[in-house]
């Protein structure tokens, strides 16, 4: 792994106006271990040709320091997609890179650390697909982007948290298969008239959100708004002012710029927020999500200096898996998580 980089004036005067930007969420005495990371990287990325992805629930210094393109899952892929990169580089988990490659498989993706997974992705299989459709025959399969490449093979088409209904809606049917997550399914089910067939999987951070924390916390401050993820339990979304996807999150706070919000998801994406709406004060439920914080700069950095850890996929079951996901895409001109 990397060695431990100087903080230097070449590299202070390189980072100054980034550290401008996250000063109140990046403490000053971490900048010297943060900056001259990301004075490489962004050297380096240029040396590449390469473009950095980063998912909303990165930390700061990565979501505002290195990254190219931020956002939600379907951002993510519609800027994979668009990208004249050689070289991707995708700040997120692994089933987000093999969308990356789905939509790119002539380029190279790489993520930083190949142990970066998802308890809601690994919640599945594809042969567990194979499973559902046999039981009911000519039911369309609608997946939930956080799945690994097998599963988006074996399905119609995929969706995320913020386009979900329009989807399911889209396919013209009585009922749906909707995999993996159970709660964001409910959710579903109870914004449409489609029946809703559902899988038991899970987000191990959404999951450990409960209704009584929210209730807390507007008791503590009186007129917060609580705007929470479709990933969490139902008793949660039910004490919410909001429900939608971190895209949707962020363009609530935008349009209503409440002077107190709680964001009931990852806990680093309220920073993220709170560097572009300095006049909201963030309360912030801190679950992080293990998968993502294996990300940092230092393995970014190494990324790019040795061209791991690329994501391959067999290019059958990418091509059937480019069927869902780009249905996705032409279904959606919308925002989603």
């Amino acid at each position: 792994m990397t060695e431990t980089l100087a903080y230097s004036p070449e590299v202070k005067r390189a980072t100054d106006a980034i550290f401008a930007r996250v000063r109140h969420v990046i403490p000053e005495i971490e900048w010297p271990v943060h900056a001259p990371y990301i004075a490489q990287i962004n050297a380096l990325k240029a040396e590449r040709n390469a473009v950095i992805l980063a998912h909303n629930y990165q930390t700061p210094e990565i979501f505002h320091g290195v990254a190219d393109y931020t956002g939600d899952s379907l951002g993510l892929a519609q800027e994979a997609k668009a990208t004249d990169a050689d070289v991707i580089v995708l700040c997120g988990v692994h089933f987000m890179a093999e969308t990356a490659k789905i939509l790119n498989f002539d380029k190279t993706v790489l993520i930083p650390d190949l142990r970066a997974g998802c308890s809601l992705a690994s919640s599945i299989t594809g042969a567990d697909v194979r499973m559902l459709k046999a039981r009911y025959p000519g039911v369309p399969v609608v997946t939930y982007v956080n799945t690994t490449a097998d599963v988006k093979a074996e399905s119609d088409v995929c969706c995320t948290s913020g386009n979900a209904v329009k989807i399911v809606e889209s396919l013209g049917t009585d009922r749906v298969i909707f995999l993996p997550d159970e709660y964001l399914g409910r959710y579903v089910a109870q914004n449409t008239d489609v029946e809703i067939i559902l899988w038991t999987g899970s987000c191990e951070v959404h999951e450990r959100f409960t209704g009584e924390e929210l209730r807390q916390y507007r008791k503590q401050a009186p007129g917060v708004q609580i705007i929470a993820h479709p990933e969490c339990p139902p008793d949660v979304l039910a004490e919410a002012d909001y429900v939608g996807s971190t895209s949707g999150m962020i363009d609530y706070v935008d349009r209503k710029r409440p002077a107190r919000v709680v964001m009931v998801t990852e806990c680093s994406m309220s920073d993220n927020v709170a560097v572009e709406f300095p006049d909201v004060d963030f309360i912030k439920p801190c679950n992080l999500c293990p998968h993502m914080k294996r990300i940092t700069l230092p393995k970014i950095l190494h990324s790019l200096q040795t061209l791991e850890y690329e994501v391959t996929l067999d290019a059958d079951l990418a091509q059937r898996a480019l069927g869902a996901v780009q249905r996705m895409l032409d279904a959606s001109q919308l925002k989603a998580a």
